[in-house]
């Protein structure tokens, strides 16, 4: 079988690199153990970083000076262990949250970035099998195309997060020393990158880890820059090729259930999306398509998806591609703003092209 240059070094990439999902960062509860004020003196000259930058830096191969003069600057954030600290919010209904990304505004946003951008959506479907509209609608949903990156010096916050962050230390430690290896990799001034306050980076949102295991290099400019499409459209098509996206296969497909049988499935259904069985198990249960000219094999493991709307709940089959997307952010939500922004953007799309 011919593997693409490309793709091969992409796959080195992969099994060099220790796993990391990109799922958003959620706060843990309240009754964990409180995380601690950071100190008043500067963090280079801090004991515990010291040992950390020489530890780090003798594994690594590179100078614990480099490390120690880039702290100098890093200034604690209590803003940012407050936020870490929020309690965990109700998770809004789906009309609550829909809103926010199915608006005219993100929409034709997202009909411009793909317009503006398809050379390289092009190149990163024939690459990976991901079509245009899902890239751009996760980067429409991630960043709003580009627009809100975050405005935190990425620095100050993982090194706050990884030193006077108690509850997830040891997880931060190692984003703050893949977003130092990232910063050699590239040429990157480390004081200057700028992302979310917990260091989530570029258009596409990565975390330190995952941008040194999945972002790639698709402008082929000698470094990968996440706040630049081109870099940003390959790495988010590379990770949901790396996670098991499947070309041309369905995300979610529309139900009509009867009352008696949507009760009866409540039970199964954990913050509204189910664990996944196979289709004729649901077939079993009563489930029914809205569409009886769909074609779903029985052996097809599926999810049941409720969405809460205004005119009262609504059902589908969540298929693989879906829980792909949950592989960027574990949020049911999150996935079907995904994939119902993408729908729109590529109707949007087909009807101004001629």
């Amino acid at each position: 079988m011919f593997v693409h240059p490309l793709r091969f070094f992409y796959l080195s990439r992969f099994f060099l690199s220790a796993f990391l999902s990109v799922a958003c960062l959620l706060p843990l509860p309240l009754m964990a153990a409180k995380s601690t004020a950071a100190p008043a003196e500067g963090y280079s000259q801090r004991a515990d970083v010291r040992a950390w930058a020489s530890e780090f830096a003798a594994k690594e191969g590179i100078d614990a000076d480099f490390l120690l003069d880039a702290l100098k600057s890093v200034e604690a954030k209590p803003r940012i262990l407050e936020l870490m600290d929020a309690p965990i919010k109700v998770p809004p209904l789906w009309f609550e949250y829909a809103p926010r990304f199915l608006n005219e505004g993100r929409i034709s946003a997202g009909v411009d970035f793909l317009s503006d951008n398809k050379i390289s959506l092009a190149r990163a479907e024939a690459y990976f099998g991901v079509p245009p509209e899902i890239v751009t609608a996760v980067i429409g949903v991630e960043t709003y195309y580009g627009r809100q990156v975050g405005k935190n010096c990425v620095l100050n916050a993982l090194t706050t997060l990884a030193f006077d962050y108690p509850r997830r230390a040891d997880y931060f430690r190692g984003e703050l020393e893949a977003f130092f290896l990232l910063t050699l990799d590239n040429n990157f001034a480390p004081t200057t990158l700028k992302g979310s306050y917990a260091g989530a980076m570029g258009i596409s949102q990565f975390m330190p880890r995952s941008y040194r295991h999945y972002a790639v290099d698709f402008d082929f400019d000698g470094r990968v820059d996440l706040w630049q499409a081109p870099d940003a459209i390959g790495s988010v098509a590379f990770y949901l090729q790396e996670h098991g996206w499947q070309s041309d296969a369905s995300i979610l497909t529309p139900l009509q259930l009867s009352t008696e049988t949507a009760t009866a499935l409540t039970p199964l259904l954990d913050r509204g999306l189910s664990e996944p069985q196979p289709m004729r198990e649901w077939r079993a249960l009563g489930v029914t398509l809205a569409d009886d000219n769909t074609l779903i094999d029985d052996n097809d493991a599926v999810s049941l998806l409720m969405l809460d709307t205004s005119a009262g709940a609504e059902y589908f089959l969540a298929h693989d591609n879906f829980r792909v997307i949950l592989r960027y952010n574990k949020s049911r939500l999150y996935a079907t703003a995904v994939t119902f922004l993408a729908e729109e953007i590529k109707e949007r799309t087909n009807k101004v092209q001629p």
